[in-house]
């Protein structure tokens, strides 16, 4: 997946349910990866696959993509300035949900899954705490500026500051976002903080504003300026 990838699921007992979370990202992978010659999308943006031959997990993960360009007036857009599909913005985290799901299905309460900054967690560490996740300063990214506990919840981070600018404003074509570096939101579950983070951080400052009317959503955005924004119930997530 082009990323680090870290799964926690406590004791050496659980090695063989670890490779198997790995097997599917690596699925995944195979399946979603842009970059790799012999993947599903990539034969799709070639033209060599028809629709009626896209396997399930692409319908699925279309019909996301669709539900969330709806839902946030168009600024989540999978379909690129030179036409071809990229379903990188919500892939990621609905791997790490259905990466939950095997988890959980394996009769497993306490683990915490992250791939590229998105987390999905549950239950308690090995030191019987809840979990916890960092926000980096987008400037110093050696520093976390703040520490929130989801406790089940799921937390995405979008920006700019370690791919660079890759984000842009799907209503106007070409136009990259410059006034925000990083957008972290909080859901009920990884996908939801994932396809939200990428749409709101599409609307540059706006994004923090549609992140406060959606109910169930709470983020943190911290602009070029190095000014940071909450919503009105981040602050209650920042307590251990």
């Amino acid at each position: 997946m082009g990323m680090p990838i870290t799964v926690d699921v406590g004791g050496a007992s659980n090695a063989e349910l670890i490779d198997t979370v790995f097997g599917y990202f690596k699925h995944i992978d195979r399946r979603f990866s842009t970059y790799r010659a012999d993947s599903e999308i990539t034969a799709i943006n070639r033209g060599d696959v028809p629709v009626v031959d896209w396997s399930g997990e692409m319908i699925e993960v279309f019909a996301l993509a669709r539900q969330t360009k709806d839902e946030t007036d168009g600024y989540f857009d999978i379909r690129k300035a030179d036409g071809s599909l990229d379903p990188s913005g919500i892939v990621k985290g609905w791997a790490i949900r259905n990466a939950a799901g095997i988890v959980q299905r394996a009769g497993v309460s306490d683990f915490f899954i992250e791939a590229g900054g998105d987390v999905q967690s549950c239950g308690k560490n090995a030191s019987g705490k809840d979990w916890s996740v960092g926000i980096r300063n987008p400037f110093n990214t050696d520093e976390v500026i703040k520490v929130v506990y989801p406790r089940g919840r799921g937390v995405a981070t979008s920006g700019t500051y370690v791919r660079g600018q890759h984000i842009y404003n799907p209503h106007g074509i070409g136009n990259s976002i410059q006034d925000v570096v990083s957008l972290t939101v909080i859901a009920a579950d990884v996908l939801e903080a994932d396809r939200f983070a990428t749409a709101a951080f599409a609307m540059g400052r706006d994004g923090i504003l549609f992140i406060e009317r959606t109910t169930g959503l709470e983020g943190y955005v911290v602009d070029a300026n190095g000014r940071a924004t909450p919503t009105s119930g981040f602050g209650a997530l920042c307590l251990p």
